[in-house]
């Protein structure tokens, strides 16, 4: 998935989620769930493709004995800083990183490219080499789907950034 993908997936999840508990959505929960969602590449990638540290861009940060861990770290530090819907929203988007990087081995079942998920006990799934963007998208074909992901995108980057310019900068306690 591109960065702007996993970041509405991740977006349209929190906004669920909050929804279903009857709320509105914060600026502290908007911030934690767009971080979410970048963290796992915005490690990875780097690491992997810039200075050749990782054996791939799906490895450390895409771990779940990585991002487990990390979870619950930013969770337990955004209960003590009494803001805890943002720590949640920081797990949501992460979580959904993992699962935008996973569905089409899913869909096909391929399970021998969830290996990633248990990095370093299982090896990565060999299936990148450093592509900058502009090659990525010039050999992209207009498929529908991908017009349709293309407009979600923009849609719901519109509705973001009307909630983030509205939400408070405190999240809403539930009473």
């Amino acid at each position: 998935m591109f960065p702007w993908t996993h970041a509405v997936f991740g977006y349209v999840l929190v906004l669920v989620v909050v929804f279903a508990l009857g709320r509105r959505v914060s600026r502290a929960e908007l911030i934690a769930v767009i971080a979410g969602t970048q963290v796992p590449d915005l490690v990875d990638k780097p690491l992997a493709w810039g200075f050749a540290v990782l054996p791939s861009g799906r490895s450390l940060a895409h771990s779940l004995l990585v991002a487990v861990p990390l979870v619950a770290l930013v969770v337990t530090a955004a209960w003590y800083r009494r803001h805890p819907e943002a720590g949640v929203a920081f797990g949501l988007g992460y979580l959904s990183h993992l699962i935008g990087d996973t569905y089409v081995a899913v869909y096909y079942w391929r399970p021998e490219e969830f290996t990633f998920l248990l990095w370093p006990v299982l090896p990565p799934y060999p299936y990148d080499e450093f592509v900058s963007v502009a090659e990525l998208l010039a050999g992209v074909e207009p498929t529908r789907a991908l017009v349709g992901a293309f407009l979600l995108s923009v849609v719901a980057g519109l509705v973001f950034l009307g909630q983030f310019l509205r939400a408070p900068w405190w999240a809403e306690r539930p009473a």
